[in-house]
């Protein structure tokens, strides 16, 4: 009996103790599981894509992936980054980023870089991975890459654009000798924040029907303030009579960075527009000899330096030497 008694007070003893360290000691008898801190959780909210390279034949797209965390801590965090073309399917690139842990919640922002074809259209594919497993996936399709400005192509400076003309007018000079001199001008506004220079206009006048290139000046635009306007002006020698397509073409450092196109007509009896289509005429090809230099580094034949026009009548000299020659065998035989 008194070993009863003394068994039962010993129970009775422990209950109490281990009442109170329940009661002053928190967490003892708490559920481990309550304690351990929940598993990361990723998620992909936003992908934004700028380019911020472009070359002649490439483009180089910066790829912005913004991730979520919450919960405990993510190991091994990493974004596959790829650029599929949409016309054929294959990948054009792909890299991988590595972002490493992501502790607590917060938002990650994981930036990189693909180097595509400046042409056509990609999706631009971004997948998050934990441990090398794939937990999120975004894509979004950019198209028209080859409109794309490369850099070296880049000026603020542009052909001004009227509602009712072209930007490319022209006045009659003078009329000499079945020829006429044509005073062309433009305007060309600089849209930019700072002042443009390094310019060249190269003017081309094409007889219409032909395209045959009847004379064809040049000259330094200078520097033009932003948002000023300048008025280059070049001066053409042309076969009179006929009509002709006048072409603008701004050059920047060796690069074409702009071009428009107006007509003169010098044809009293026909007028051509911009978009007329060629048509035989029986134009007189003598009209448009000529051994003047073109092209982008021709010498200047703006207001300060004029270029002498093609040759008129070599043709019908050469003729008529070949001519004599035929009727004097002739006479001897």
């Amino acid at each position: 009996m008194r070993k009863e008694v003394l068994l039962a007070g010993g129970v009775g003893i422990l209950v109490i103790v281990a009442a109170l360290t329940a009661f002053f000691v928190p967490g003892t008898l708490a559920d481990p599981e309550l304690d351990r801190e929940p598993a990361g959780r990723l998620g992909l909210e936003e992908m934004t894509i700028t380019s911020t390279n472009v070359t002649g034949g490439s483009a180089t797209l910066s790829v912005d992936t913004r991730l979520s965390h919450r919960g405990g801590p993510s190991d091994n965090v990493t974004i596959l980054l790829r650029a599929i073309d949409l016309d054929t399917g294959l990948v054009e690139t792909e890299t991988t980023l590595d972002v490493g842990t992501i502790e607590s919640e917060k938002e990650v922002s994981a930036v990189g870089s693909l180097t595509v074809a400046r042409n056509g259209g990609y999706r631009i594919e971004s997948i998050a991975y934990v441990n090398d497993r794939r937990i999120e996936r975004g894509t979004k399709e950019i198209r028209g890459v080859e409109t794309l400005t490369p850099a070296y192509a880049r000026t603020a400076t542009q052909f001004h654009e009227f509602p009712d003309r072209p930007s490319l007018e022209y006045r009659i000079q003078a009329v000499s000798e079945n020829r006429a001199t044509l005073n062309v001008s433009t305007y060309l506004t600089n849209t930019g924040d700072a002042a443009d220079d390094d310019l060249r206009l190269v003017v081309t006048a094409r007889q219409a029907d032909s395209n045959i290139v009847a004379d064809e000046a040049s000259v330094q635009v200078g520097e033009i303030a932003p948002g000023r306007t300048a008025k280059p002006t070049v001066t053409l020698d042309v076969p009179d009579g006929y009509n002709y397509y006048l072409d603008a073409t701004l050059w920047k450092d060796g690069v074409i960075v702009g071009n428009t196109r107006s007509v003169a007509n010098l044809n009293p009896n026909e007028t051509v527009s911009v978009n007329t289509t060629q048509r035989d005429t029986g134009l007189q090809s003598g009209d448009f000899v000529t051994d003047s230099p073109s092209g982008p580094n021709a010498p200047e034949t703006g207001t300060t330096t004029e270029e002498s026009g093609p040759g008129f009548g070599i043709l019908a000299t050469l003729v008529a030497i070949a001519t004599l020659a035929l009727i004097k065998r002739g006479t001897h035989k």
